[in-house]
């Protein structure tokens, strides 16, 4: 409303027509999509941790610098099921970073070089590694030893492995996982344990 818009000369108040310029319609972002920006920056704070993202931001790839961080899928706000995940990432040719929160508050995960998608044998490049987040910061990179870097079935996905062993696995509900040590990324546990629940996981691509 423009209060400082006065009547035309000589027009009683209540007998002029309103001009629709004493209206000025501003555009703006609604309430949702404000509060779904306010979440994204908020998990995304949680996931990271702090001061350790900058840490990982400097292990990623070149091509993801300058690149914004978009939030594609998370189990809070999508439900656990990797069907729908699946869906989620249908659509993208973006790399991928996996970020898991376990029962421990344990952060750790995976930045995989194509998006997740179910697959009859391993595919990716050597671009992916995986990386403990907190407590502590580490990075597994790719040891040559072979290319078994990312597989996607319907009941489970696995990042890494030889001899029986992944270095991320995780079922199809997304609760369930598994960490061991891996020939492809020489890793250890990414978890205090091998076996781990899975409280919140996030999947973020580039543009």
């Amino acid at each position: 409303w423009r209060p400082d818009l006065c009547l035309l000369e000589g027009e009683e108040e209540g007998e002029a027509d309103h001009d629709e310029e004493e209206f000025v319609l501003v555009e703006d972002k609604g309430e949702e999509e404000e509060e779904e920006e306010e979440e994204d920056e908020e998990t995304l704070q949680t996931l990271r941790g702090s001061g350790d993202d900058w840490e990982l931001s400097q292990e990623l790839p070149p091509r993801t610098v300058g690149r914004t961080w978009q939030l594609a899928y998370s189990t809070s706000r999508h439900g656990a099921s990797l069907k729908s995940l699946y869906r989620k990432l249908g659509n993208t040719d973006s790399p991928v970073l996996i970020v898991i929160k376990d029962a421990l508050d344990e952060l750790f995960g995976a930045f995989l070089s194509e998006p997740l998608k179910p697959s009859e044998k391993f595919y990716g490049t050597g671009e992916t590694f995986l990386f403990m987040l907190h407590p502590r910061f580490k990075c597994f990179r790719w040891t040559g030893e072979n290319s078994f870097f990312i597989k996607g079935d319907l009941d489970c996905f696995a990042v890494g492995g030889g001899r029986g062993h992944f270095g991320l696995w995780v079922d199809e509900n997304l609760y369930l996982g598994r960490s061991s040590p891996c020939y492809t990324f020489n890793n250890c546990s990414l978890s205090e344990t091998d076996d781990f629940r899975i409280m919140e996981l996030e999947v973020w691509t580039f543009s």
